[in-house]
């Protein structure tokens, strides 16, 4: 595979190619704004990511994640994830030309349903296995999996189409190389990403297992009064179904879950295993008739997601605590340092 840094971008003004519009969101060194290429006159979303100038700046993104990010993108094309079209670069700032996904987060359009059966919820969920399934089996590790990057690419049908988004964080992971970082969203993270040690895709399947809890409930297994509370309560896995959130959930979706938040990552299950799970793929006419008369707790799930919208800016690692958190592990290093 080509490195990071090799990859090439057209060192041409976007705005020669395409018309750029409304934004439609940012981060802390990104921001999205509606396209239309001139060429064709097809919409696409142009993601605008600062360059870091100097090496020692905390400002931006070094050249060599981007360049990870473009890399692993161009590699990948499944119906479940995003796909990029085109990529510039200029004096500031790296532009994606990306796949427009209009429908809005999974999440909000769950908050909009009056009743949600375990059976409608399984078929969000598998399409994001399914879309992991495809990464993983390029050895890709997202790294990055919550609610917010789980979109959807239409939401006026049925059962919308889900897409993965933000690659920023992802990695392939190479036989023989050790690879350890701190990063992520500290609900959906690991243990062993809060207990630095070698990561693979085996954190998917932990972030999917807390979505799934999420998505379930309204609960969030692991968030605690404190960011450090909540990474004790992941190392410790502490958490538990609750009556008052789950009384209507079936058996069959928590020993999904239950098989997901297993802190060994050889006894937690691969995605293949998640995907086979009756849970997903039922293997009887009993457990299909449990997921459809089982029921999401949307009560509990609108009052947390107004909760979780209105906390949301503040629940991203900034690189100050990252730098925090790895002073606690001063003689370790991580392979990509």
């Amino acid at each position: 595979m080509r490195s990071p840094n090799m990859e090439t971008f057209k060192q041409e003004k976007v705005e020669d190619f395409y018309d750029i519009g409304e934004e439609l969101g940012s981060g802390q060194f990104a921001i999205v704004k509606k396209c239309r290429e001139k060429s064709t006159g097809l919409e696409y979303a142009a993601k605008f990511i600062k360059k870091r100038q100097r090496q020692a700046s905390r400002r931006g993104v070094c050249r060599e994640e981007i360049g990870r990010e473009v890399s692993i993108l161009r590699q990948v094309l499944h119906p479940n994830v995003i796909t990029l079209h085109d990529v510039f670069e200029n004096r500031t700032d790296v532009v994606l030309i990306l796949e427009l996904v209009s429908g809005g987060e999974l999440f909000d359009f769950l908050a909009q349903k009056e009743s949600l059966s375990e059976e409608e919820a399984t078929s969000f969920i598998k399409q994001i296995l399914e879309g992991v399934n495809y990464l993983h089996a390029k050895k890709i590790a997202h790294f990055d999996l919550k609610p917010e990057n789980i979109m959807l690419l239409d939401k006026n049908i049925p059962i919308p189409h889900i897409k993965l988004i933000d690659f920023g964080l992802a990695h392939e992971i190479e036989d023989g190389v050790e690879f350890k970082n701190i990063f992520g969203t500290p609900e959906f993270v690991a243990p062993e990403i809060v207990n630095y040690e070698p990561l693979g895709l085996e954190a998917d399947m932990w972030s999917i297992g807390v979505i799934t809890y999420i998505l379930l409930s309204g609960a969030s297994p692991f968030l605690g009064d404190t960011k450090q509370e909540t990474l004790a309560n992941i190392t410790a896995v502490s958490y538990n179904f609750d009556e008052e959130f789950f009384s209507q959930t079936s058996e069959l979706a928590k020993d999904f879950i239950r098989k997901l938040l297993v802190k060994e990552t050889r006894k937690r299950l691969t995605i293949q295993e998640a995907l086979r799970h009756p849970w997903i793929t039922p293997v009887d006419n009993q457990q299909a008739l449990v997921r459809r008369e089982s029921l999401v707790n949307l009560e509990n799930f609108k009052k947390q997601y107004v909760r979780r919208r209105w906390k949301r800016n503040c629940e991203s690692d900034t690189e100050e605590d990252i730098a925090k958190r790895k002073a606690l592990h001063p003689r370790r290093r991580s392979s990509t340092s």
